[in-house]
């Protein structure tokens, strides 16, 4: 489904990517981990063509989107539905305006078909009836249930979701871990989940990529790196740091 070869990326003094190499297969579910500022969120840029590598190949069914130009692009986004960190949701429409925004403006769809498909990802996110409330009426969780409302209705081939349990609590973060599990196998789509949230990763993954100094430094299942000897992989996922790294 994706591949990226190689792939490099700069900002000023910063090699935040430095060749990375990662296979996404259609139909699984890839957790993206690694230590904050580390290059997660880059490289899902790159992953949906909203950031230009400076070498370096992504590979989307075998088409390299980094050639490509802003209006083929929109041609390759359709097949991705992406769950931001904040949700970013539009804070002045309702649940229903804002999980319909791209059906209403491409003009496709009858006001009746748009309603219809509101209701049914709203219902697949267990929010039914949500449709007039304001995002400042949804607690931290429902805003996140809008969000990936929002990604699905328009039915991607592949769902993006960066840091989806981020801010939230033990409880609420675990009932959004098994809505993602619950939406990948509904819609039998490609899942690849950027955390940092050790208990989501075993929850929502089949397979995980460690980021570390700017490459894939280990991939296996979630079981394999929580048992990992590696002493880079060992202490991320146990939340231990290096002292060597630390001056106080």
């Amino acid at each position: 489904m994706i591949e990226v070869r190689q792939l490099r990326k700069r900002f000023g003094d910063q090699q935040v990517l430095d060749g990375v190499d990662l296979t996404i297969e259609q139909g699984e579910s890839l957790v993206i981990i690694g230590r904050s500022g580390g290059g997660k969120s880059v490289l899902l840029k790159h992953l949906v063509g909203l950031t230009h590598p400076d070498s370096g190949q992504v590979l989307v069914e075998g088409q390299d989107i980094a050639q490509l130009d802003e209006r083929e692009l929109l041609g390759v986004r359709r097949k991705f539905g992406m769950l931001f960190q904040s949700a970013a949701l539009f804070d002045s429409l309702t649940v229903e305006e804002n999980i319909a925004f791209v059906l209403a403006r491409e003009r496709n769809h009858t006001p009746e078909e748009i309603t219809r498909r509101v209701a049914e990802a709203l219902e697949m996110v267990d929010l039914p009836g949500t449709q007039k409330k304001k995002p400042a009426e949804l607690s931290g969780g429902m805003r996140k249930r809008v969000g990936l409302a929002r990604a699905i209705i328009y039915r991607p081939e592949v769902i993006f979701y960066d840091e989806p349990t981020t801010g939230l609590d033990p409880v609420v973060a675990d009932s959004i871990d098994k809505l993602i599990l619950r939406v990948c196998n509904r819609l039998r789509v490609t899942s690849i989940v950027v955390t940092h949230d050790m208990r989501s990763m075993q929850t929502v993954g089949r397979r995980v990529a460690m980021l570390h100094e700017g490459r894939i430094y280990a991939t296996g299942t979630p079981q394999e790196m929580m048992s990992s000897a590696d002493p880079v992989v060992s202490r991320f996922v146990r939340g231990i740091s290096d002292e060597k790294e630390h001056t106080f």
